[in-house]
């Protein structure tokens, strides 16, 4: 799997705020037994699984200025 870029290009939200999350979350699962599954049949490419499950709307998240 490589990154999504035809996804990314087409991504109509806050390119930002989806970095910041994809950022978080690929720490997250860069610790030794966090990845799963999808990571390790992805050859170990954890910013394309992440930025894949940003994209399609798998990772939720709520950005701190409306907490």
């Amino acid at each position: 799997m490589s990154i999504p870029l035809n996804k990314l290009i087409d991504y109509k939200g806050n390119v930002y705020e989806i970095t910041c999350v994809a950022i978080k979350e690929a720490i997250i699962l860069s610790n030794p037994g966090c990845g799963g599954k999808e990571i390790e049949e992805n050859n170990g490419k954890i910013v394309s699984e992440v930025l894949s499950r940003a994209l399609n709307g798998e990772i939720h998240f709520i950005p701190t200025d409306e907490q």
